[in-house]
């Protein structure tokens, strides 16, 4: 599905997209704003595995739990 808008955008932003978007400018501003998209996910991810190594007490739940992880399975 696909949407449309309108935007402004100061001159100089406008030159350059005219400039590196070549003939298809909203294609340029889809992958921009998906690798934006995908730049912030990484971040939160990254964010959320350093809270979780400073976590003692979910670190030393971890390590309880570690101990099951063969549990039933044949060597």
């Amino acid at each position: 599905m696909e949407h449309r808008t309108t935007v402004s955008l100061e001159n100089e932003a406008f030159d350059f997209l005219k400039q590196v978007g070549g003939e298809n400018k909203s294609a340029f501003i889809n992958q921009l704003l998906l690798e934006k998209k995908h730049r912030l996910l990484n971040q939160a991810i990254l964010k959320a595995n350093q809270e979780e190594t400073n976590d003692t007490a979910y670190q030393k739940n971890l390590a309880e739990w570690e101990g099951t992880l063969a549990d039933g399975l044949d060597p």
